[in-house]
C-alpha cells in the first residue's frame, strides 16, 4: 500500500538541520570536557589540536577551535566555492565553541576518572555529536575543511589526509603526555567511528538477497505475494555457460531472511542465493527519507 507523505519545505528541513547541529555541538563540548580533558585523552580533528594547546600554553579550548576554523572556512569559501560551505558549517564551529564554553565547568566533576572507561565513553559522545552534526548536513569545520583543502593543492584524497592529521595530532599527544595515552585515544578513535556509523545507519538492519534459479518466476512470484516484499528482476548470463537467466534482487528485514531462504529452498533446493547486509534501505517497507 501507498503511504501518502507531504514534502517538508526547504525552511522547515532547514531548522532541522539546525536542531541537529546544536544538539551535535553540545555532546561533542561534553565531551571534551566532561571526559577527555580531565583524563588527559587528546581526540582527532581540531578539537584535539585545542586540547593540546591548552596543556601548553593555557588556551582556553573554544578560542583555540573558533581562531584556527576561520581561516579555513574563508580559505575554504575562496578555493572551494561557497556553496560547499554556507551557514551551516558557519554556524556549527561557532556553535561548538559556545558549547565547549558553556560546558567548562564539566571538567570539576568529571564523568570517570578511569582511562580506559573515559576512551570508550568519551568516544560514544563524541561520535554521537559528529553523527548527529552530520545528519543534520553539517560539519564543525576542523581538519574535514583541511583535510579538502590540502586535496585541493595536493591531489591526495581526503580519508588518507584525514588519517595523517590525526596520526600527527595524537603522536603529539604522546610526546606531551605518555605513550600510554595514545592507546587510550586510538580506542576513543575507534569507539568514535564506529559510533558515528551507528547514528548515520540506525539500529535497524536489513538484508539483501541475490537469488539465481532456473524457476525465478515462480520465486518471484511467492516473494512478491507469501513475503509481500518486492522484487527486481535483473536480466544477465552466466559466465561459465553463456546461458541467459534472471537474477532476483530482494530486501528483506533481519527477522525475514529464514522465511525466504525456506521459501526459495521449498521451490528450487539448487538456488544459488547469495544474502549480504544492507546497512541503511530507506523506502516504502524500510525507513523512510528525512529530507
Amino acid at each position: 500500500m501507498k503511504r501518502n507523505r507531504t514534502r517538508v519545505s526547504p525552511s522547515r528541513s532547514w531548522v532541522r538541520d539546525v536542531v541537529f547541529v546544536t544538539i551535535g555541538a553540545f555532546l561533542i563540548a561534553v565531551s571534551v570536557n566532561w571526559v577527555f580533558v580531565p583524563n588527559q585523552i587528546v581526540t582527532g580533528g581540531l578539537t584535539g589540536v585545542g586540547i593540546l594547546l591548552e596543556y601548553l600554553f593555557g588556551l582556553p579550548i573554544s578560542v583555540t577551535t573558533l581562531l584556527l576554523n576561520v581561516p579555513l572556512f574563508v580559505a575554504g569559501w575562496r578555493m572551494l566555492g561557497g556553496q560547499a560551505f554556507g551557514v551551516k558549517t558557519l554556524y556549527g564551529f561557532v556553535i561548538l565553541a559556545g558549547m565547549i564554553q558553556a560546558t567548562h565547568d564539566l571538567r570539576t566533576a568529571p564523568l570517570t576518572n578511569e582511562p580506559l572507561l573515559a576512551s570508550i565513553y568519551g568516544g560514544v559522545l563524541l561520535g554521537a555529536g559528529l553523527g548527529v552534526v552530520f545528519r543534520g548536513r553539517a560539519t564543525t569545520g576542523g581538519t574535514d575543511l583541511l583535510a579538502r583543502l590540502a586535496q585541493k593543492l595536493t591531489g591526495i584524497s581526503p580519508g588518507v589526509l584525514l588519517l595523517i592529521i590525526d596520526g600527527v595530532i595524537i603522536a603529539t599527544a604522546a610526546v606531551m603526555f605518555s605513550l600510554e595515552r595514545i592507546l587510550y585515544a586510538l580506542v576513543s578513535l575507534f569507539v568514535t567511528g564506529k559510533t558515528i556509523d551507528f547514528i548515520q545507519e540506525g539500529l535497524a538492519r536489513s538484508k539483501m538477497a541475490f537469488i539465481i534459479s532456473s524457476h525465478s518466476g515462480e520465486i518471484k512470484e511467492q516473494i512478491l505475494h507469501r513475503l509481500d516484499r518486492g522484487v527486481t528482476q535483473i536480466e544477465a548470463v552466466g559466465g561459465y555457460t553463456g546461458e541467459e537467466r534472471s537474477i532476483l534482487l530482494c530486501v528483506v528485514s533481519q527477522s525475514e531472511v529464514s522465511n525466504l531462504k525456506d521459501l526459495v529452498r521449498s521451490i528450487d533446493p539448487n538456488a544459488f542465493v547469495i544474502v549480504a547486509d544492507a546497512h541503511e534501505v530507506l523506502g516504502e517497507g524500510f525507513r523512510l527519507p528525512t529530507m
